[in-house]
């Protein structure tokens, strides 16, 4: 296979007249999908797209899908755009891609025009008019690679600078003939899509319906703060499978969703992004016994996960869930401070990965591209790349890989290291703790430890002085109604740590 396309074409040949993506408000069959997508690669291939990135800045939904398989019908690579980041974010993506066009809705067309270096910008619809120049097509295939880009994502980046993660047919492909046949997706299944189309857990669910035939349920945004509506969706919708952040599990959990409506057709949990909490696991596996619950990770440098883990036994709050084994065709390993492999357990080292679902690299950034995606050390005979996570792993007693932190949630504290993810676990154990997270403030010298939870602090604190040493016992206890979330689904640590740095401050002023 050379490209991703021939995943859509052999399910519109396959199941016409079935739904392949559908929405709060529209859907489209797999023919549909095929002739919008080649409608809009016709108009986009005669403007010249092949190797060039299209920024696409639409709300979520069908018609956006449509645009994106467009867009790679035209030989060029797409990046999602979130109308929700500040301005200067988008205008630091669009100077970094230096795109000659960007495709929009009308909200986006009134928000890109306060933004320099956005480029000519093209309504959408403007694209469906017209009709399918197949001779053009048929051009731009004859030329196609597999090692050609499909996608460009953008993650922080630690400058300030957005880095934008280059990925290929090639890795796609290779990861989702895994993904899929790994876990038993068929054409039978209903996907309930969670992530935004700019975050890769999105890749999952977007060519694991294209590969099978399975159908993607779009799942609205705001249903996820409002669990009787998100558990009636997916009901009425007939999900059979979610592949979601930690998070959105979580937002279930914790205000007792199951209680409300079990769907009845869930067989398929997989979840990726964050630790998964063991209680929070624990509930959704005593409301769905018979369904497969799935550890995913893996950075987006690596095309989604390298790693999956099936929950095979109970977990005890606390207890690390490990993330368990590569997909086939990549190797993970761990490496310590000088380079050298890491087999015992017990013993951290930084999580490395090498294959095919390696990632490009960082796109107009070659000084951070070559950073991470540096030689294996472990190699001296012929070039092999590999890609540092960044993350901590180690071995279990079981001889199973189990993240521990990042590489900067390790501080000094007190004289010790200390990994604010094992704080973190302990936190997990005690009673009435529904989520937690630790951040360390240099400055003063301070662990701060942010929780959600019927729970007073100086019973907190108590409780986890049976549980760590003094030394990794928070200095400082922030109660919170609920925690903050990055539109991916992850704790936004960022916010907790400026709400926190605020306060002090008005503290300080009424001193």
């Amino acid at each position: 296979m050379k490209s991703i396309l021939e995943y859509l074409e052999q399910s519109a040949e396959r199941f016409p007249d079935k739904i392949a993506f559908a929405d709060e408000k529209s859907q489209c069959t797999f023919a549909e999908l095929r002739t919008q997508a080649k409608k809009a690669g016709s108009a986009l291939a005669r403007r010249g797209c092949i190797k060039k990135p299209v920024p696409v800045l639409m709300e979520k939904g069908v018609d956006t899908i449509e645009i994106l398989m467009g867009i790679v019908y035209a030989g060029g690579f797409y990046v999602v755009l979130d109308a929700a980041q500040p301005a200067g974010r988008l205008g630091q993506i669009l100077s970094t891609l230096e795109a000659e066009l960007v495709i929009t809705d009308e909200a986006g067309t009134q928000l890109l025009k306060d933004i320099p270096r956005a480029g000519e910008t093209v309504d959408f619809r403007q694209l469906l008019q017209g009709g399918t120049d197949d001779a053009l097509l048929e051009t731009v295939q004859m030329q196609r690679q597999d090692i050609w880009p499909l996608y460009v994502m953008f993650t922080s980046g630690s400058t300030g600078v957005p880095k934008g993660v280059v990925v290929s047919h090639r890795s796609v492909i290779d990861f989702m003939e895994e993904f899929t046949e790994n876990f038993g997706i068929t054409h039978q299944d209903v996907l309930g899509n969670q992530a935004p189309w700019d975050f890769d857990v999105s890749v999952k669910d977007i060519y694991a319906g294209l590969k099978t035939g399975a159908t993607v349920q779009i799942i609205p945004k705001q249903y996820f703060s409002f669990p009787m509506l998100l558990l009636d969706f997916l009901e009425e919708r007939g999900v059979t499978s979610l592949t979601w952040a930690v998070s959105a599990l979580c937002i279930v959990s914790a205000l007792n969703g199951f209680s409300y409506k079990v769907p009845g057709r869930l067989r398929r949990v997989m979840f990726s992004g964050e630790t998964m909490p063991v209680r929070h696991l624990n509930y959704w596996r005593r409301y769905l016994p018979d369904a497969m619950f799935v550890n995913l990770y893996g950075p987006t440098e690596i095309t989604c996960n390298c790693t999956y883990y099936v929950i095979d036994r109970e977990f005890a709050a606390g207890d690390a869930i490990p993330i368990g084994r590569p997909f086939a065709n990549e190797h993970v390993f761990l490496l310590d401070e000088n380079d050298r492999e890491v087999t015992d357990p017990g013993r951290e080292g930084e999580i490395c990965v090498s294959g095919t679902a390696l990632a490009l690299g960082y796109y107009n950034n070659r000084r951070q591209t070559e950073l991470a995606f540096v030689q294996n050390p472990l190699n001296q005979s012929y070039q092999e790349l590999i890609y540092r996570t960044g993350d901590m792993g180690s071995y279990n007693e079981r001889g199973e890989l189990c993240f521990a932190s990042r590489r900067d949630f390790q501080i000094k504290h007190m004289g010790h290291r200390i990994e604010l993810g094992e704080i973190e676990a302990a936190l997990e154990k005690v009673d009435d703790v529904v989520r937690s997270c630790c951040v360390f403030d240099g400055e003063r010298k301070k662990i701060v430890c942010f929780y959600q939870g019927n729970v007073e602090r100086r019973g907190l604190s108590l409780a986890l002085g049976e549980l760590l040493p003094d030394y990794m016992v928070p200095n400082v206890f922030r109660q919170v109604e609920e925690m903050p979330l990055t539109k991916n689904g992850k704790i936004d640590r960022n916010r907790l740590w400026s709400e926190y740095n605020e306060s002090l401050l008005k503290r300080k002023r009424r001193i």
